[in-house]
């Protein structure tokens, strides 16, 4: 996801200088080209993507075998400790809570990616020095997330692994905030993003440790439904404030709240379910 923004944002801000080309807006060839490879991929997704490890042509028998064993065996230590139906998985408290977690991360995630351009353009830069500089944070936050999805890996931890680049989020959007210079105000936001998605990376660790079969189906689309409502609410929050107070820094204040909240709440989480992480890690290692 960074690095589709990493090389999405100078595109886009070339595409914007398109107006007039066939009678139409830069903002409207932006929308038909980057659009474009959305349905191609859609298309592609129905005949590639596979449901199961034993529909998977990119595996050979015995990788099928141990695949499927190994979840077979993750699933029985998860179950050992709570199992839970359908229903219960929609009315568990805890699958509400891991919403309440993704709708602070998404929050973060939408309320910069969506109004990053609009500050780094009231820098005074052109349209494409605002790609450019506003693939910075996204560049950054791409190289991180993979080294700490390696640590969480090597440490088989996953807790702390969320909660403190959740931290780290809520850390860069108030700095942001505050920050007296354009150069200041891209570090702190390069370091928001850097925090923002080191968390994205893992954040599914934590539902899929408790969640198995048709518990999780149901359990991981209700959070992921109700966290993406922070789509609209992070953007819209920041804009409101935007127009309320004629600067960005409130809207970034509050929305650095949000992700603060889901990091002391991953905190929480694990507290509460040490014992399933434990069991699900325990399985994964052998």
């Amino acid at each position: 996801m960074p690095v589709s923004s990493t090389i999405g944002a100078p595109i886009s801000s070339m595409l914007l200088d398109m107006d007039g080309i066939a009678g139409l807006r830069g903002w409207q060839w932006l929308f038909i080209i980057e659009g474009i490879p959305s349905v191609l991929f859609g298309i592609l997704t129905l005949f590639y993507l596979a449901d199961r490890p034993e529909q998977a042509t990119w595996l050979n028998a015995d990788e099928k075998r141990w695949l499927i064993d190994q979840l077979a065996r993750e699933r029985a230590a998860k179950e050992q400790v709570r199992h839970l139906t359908f229903g219960q998985a929609m009315a568990n408290p805890d699958v509400w809570g891991l919403s309440v977690i993704y709708f602070g991360l998404v929050a973060a995630i939408y309320g910069t990616s969506f109004w990053l351009p609009q500050i780094v353009k009231a820098f005074g830069l052109t349209n494409i020095q605002t790609g450019f500089v506003t693939a910075i944070p996204y560049l950054f936050g791409a190289l991180t997330m993979v080294f700490w999805g390696l640590s969480s890996d090597r440490r088989r931890e996953r807790v702390w692994h969320n909660a403190l680049p959740l931290a780290l989020a809520a850390i860069g959007l108030a700095a942001s905030a505050y920050a007296g210079s354009p150069m200041t105000t891209m570090i702190a936001l390069t370091v928001a993003s850097i925090g923002i998605y080191c968390a994205f990376a893992l954040f599914w660790t934590l539902p899929s440790a408790i969640l198995t079969g048709s518990a999780a189906a149901g359990g991981i689309a209700l959070i992921n439904s109700l966290g993406n409502l922070a789509g609209f609410g992070g953007p819209y929050l920041i804009g409101w404030m935007k127009e309320t107070t004629g600067t960005f820094s409130a809207g970034l204040l509050v929305v650095a709240v949000m992700p603060l909240v889901a990091a002391l709440l991953t905190l929480v989480f694990g507290r509460l379910r040490a014992g399933e992480l434990a069991a699900g890690e325990a399985t994964a290692t052998k």
